[in-house]
């Protein structure tokens, strides 16, 4: 099965020169993705707003992949205060509470000061999806 490269539509993408999501045979991996509105080019001020656009942005490359939030099996958090990940717990219960993936929370500095939280996620398709 050929390697499936998935897009967003984020100027990002082309000026920097990665895929939104890559899917290779079951496994799909998503780039590290942030809370920029990708149809406006927005992003909020709030880091919960943040995480919140995150989700929406993953579960669009998941469903174009033909997956979902269900086959997620890693995350990464990457925040520049990690004081603000408490802040963002419920959102990520939200998504992922009965998922469970393994994760990990990094504090790092992001490539955009308006940035707050960065999210990458790595999927596995179940059988038959």
């Amino acid at each position: 099965m050929p390697r499936q490269l998935i897009s967003s539509g984020s100027t990002f993408e082309q000026e920097i020169g990665y895929s939104r999501a890559v899917v290779d045979g079951d496994w799909i991996f998503v780039s590290g993705t942030t809370g920029f509105d990708y149809s406006k080019m927005t992003i909020s001020d709030d880091v919960v707003e943040q995480a919140e656009q995150c989700f929406k942005n993953i579960q669009a490359a998941l469903n174009k992949a033909g997956a979902s939030m269900r086959d997620i099996v890693r995350v990464t958090y990457v925040l520049p205060d990690a004081t603000d990940f408490p802040k963002c717990w419920p959102t990520l219960r939200k998504y992922l509470g009965e998922v469970r993936p393994a994760a990990m929370m990094i504090s790092a500095g992001l490539s955009d000061p308006r940035m707050r939280i960065e999210i990458q996620v790595t999927a596995r398709r179940g059988p038959g999806a």
